[in-house]
């Protein structure tokens, strides 16, 4: 191996000069009164967690069987399904059946979902499995 003694065009930066740093001023600062995160975290920490309640939601089934039977579900019908929620909850209800004026449904109680509707005229011809309760709202 042959040593080169001859080194040519290597550039080797100048490292040991660093830029000037602008100094910050005190002054600049906004003043914060130093109890103002202890009181903003007392707050926070005081206020108790809201517990959104669940809504409604539809199964892609439920939306079909709606859709197929001119079904509509206004607010009325809505609240109807709410109440009956929560009834259903208070007693123990898992999957069941609620019965309005206008339709009937099969409900997931504890998903808070709608299974599959059944219009007022189709409930005689129906026979409804697999639920542990049943409600008329």
């Amino acid at each position: 191996m042959t040593s080169n003694t001859n080194i040519n065009n290597i550039l080797i930066p100048n490292v040991s000069k660093l830029p000037k740093h602008s100094k910050v001023s005190v002054k600049d600062q906004q003043k914060v009164s130093p109890d103002e995160f202890k009181n903003l975290l007392n707050d926070h920490v005081s206020k108790k967690p809201v517990q959104k309640e669940k809504e409604i939601q539809l199964s892609v089934h439920a939306a079909k069987r709606l859709k197929e039977r001119n079904l509509e579900m206004d607010s009325s019908e809505f609240f109807k399904l709410k109440s009956a929620f929560k009834k259903l909850q208070e007693k123990g209800g898992q999957d069941s059946l609620v019965i309005t004026d206008k339709a009937a449904y099969i409900v997931d109680v504890s998903a808070r979902k709608v299974v599959t509707a059944i219009d007022k005229g189709s409930i005689a011809d129906n026979v409804f499995t697999k639920i542990d309760s049943t409600v008329m709202v």
